[in-house]
């Protein structure tokens, strides 16, 4: 069979979890979206390029597009995956959508297996439902994200944020609420047993999205394993955990209806260009990025610019090297060997590639040199 055949099977056909290694990449190739806005752009045109990196990433034979719920980031315009998603089913035809995720903390279960389920309506066989239990933001934010009516609408002191944090321990028992919502099964008897999440099973027989966990320590990990479920570790920030939180869920792994071994991905921070002063030039935007976020002065991503000339600290300094030694970045065959070496070190199932740079044409372009660094097909869309 030829690889553009090949291909076509790998998208909305046969298996809704595992991917299939195209070229000569050792596992499937996938894309983690941030939807970054650069300083001098907008919203409107990060969005746009995203559409873009989808149809590349479909033409180029990369399994799955995902894209990250995070809030109150100037930097980031993802803070609604299901509506981004729903933009990006209208413009691809083959490649798999999800999100990367969706932190389930910050909503209730029904309006998630809601809009999941009309994504897998809008995009049959296509959705993947990537869950996570941290809040993708700061804790004042997670609190108003989260707020109930029985707290204080004014009060963003340690009440609201200790029941925030009480919501994000509640992960197991929201997970089990929306997967009953997904399979329309709450037992007789059950206060939701006559609440039907829509569109979904109450409307006759269909697919629905598959659910991963989403984590970067050992609880997702772990409770991935438990309940027999692909699990997305998010190695291009928490790079230290990665090996620990994988072994962890291979040995808790219990064989389920949903997978018979551990499936996992890695989150990979993965940047091309033509030459190796140019990668470091467009990762660096993304380390500044890092930087000023963690020490709470998020913004736009600065320019190649304005990175080469900021003077950072002897602490900056340290951070943003830590940051850098954990993206994989240079030639296209430096970018290559970099993943393989990280591929063969954790045993990943699949490798999903997020690109943190400043515009939008250094990103789509080191998406289209991994590809060619692999060998990848051209593929035409349509097909699958």
């Amino acid at each position: 069979m030829s690889e553009t055949g090949t291909q076509a099977d790998a998208g909305t056909a046969g298996d809704p979890i595992r991917g299939r290694a195209l070229g000569t990449a050792p596992v499937p190739l996938s894309v983690l979206d941030l939807v970054t806005v650069g300083s001098g752009s907008t919203a409107s045109r990060a969005l746009a390029t995203s559409v873009e990196l989808s149809r590349l990433a479909e033409r180029r034979g990369y399994h799955r597009h995902w894209v990250a719920e995070h809030h109150s980031m100037p930097g980031v315009a993802s803070s609604s995956p299901a509506v981004i998603l729903a933009h990006l089913a209208a413009h691809t035809r083959r490649i798999r959508l999800g999100s990367g995720g969706v932190m389930l903390p910050n909503h209730a279960p029904l309006v998630i297996a809601e809009q999941f389920g009309t994504l897998e309506a809008l995009a049959p066989g296509r959705v993947d439902l990537g869950l996570g239990r941290a809040p993708g933001t700061d804790g004042a934010t997670a609190a108003a994200l989260r707020r109930t009516d029985t707290l204080n609408e004014g009060a963003l002191g340690s009440p609201l944020l200790e029941r925030s944090r009480e919501l994000g321990e509640g992960f197991p028992e929201q997970l089990s609420e929306l997967t009953r919502f997904l399979d329309d099964d709450f037992p007789d008897g059950h206060p939701y047993a006559r609440i039907h999440a829509v569109p979904g099973p109450v409307q006759g027989p269909k697919g629905r999205p598959p659910v991963w966990l989403l984590g970067s320590s050992g609880f997702s990990a772990r409770l991935a394993g438990l309940l027999g479920l692909p699990f997305a570790f998010a190695h291009h920030f928490s790079a230290r955990n990665t090996i620990p939180a994988l072994d962890l869920y291979r040995q808790s792994f219990r064989p389920s209806a949903v997978l018979d071994e551990p499936y996992a991905l890695i989150g990979v921070g993965a940047l091309a260009a033509d030459d190796e002063k140019e990668a470091h030039r467009q990762v660096l935007t993304g380390a500044l990025s890092m930087l000023r976020l963690r020490t709470g002065r998020p913004g736009l991503i600065p320019t190649p610019e304005e990175a080469e000339t900021y003077h950072f600290s002897p602490a900056e300094r340290e951070f943003a090297d830590g940051w850098l030694a954990n993206v994989v970045y240079g030639t296209p065959d430096a970018v290559r060997s970099g993943l393989d070496e990280l591929r063969k070190r954790t045993g990943a199932d699949e490798l999903m590639l997020t690109a943190n740079a400043h515009g939008g044409e250094a990103r789509l372009r080191s998406y289209e040199l991994i590809a060619d660094a692999y060998g990848l097909p051209v593929l035409d869309p349509a097909r699958g």
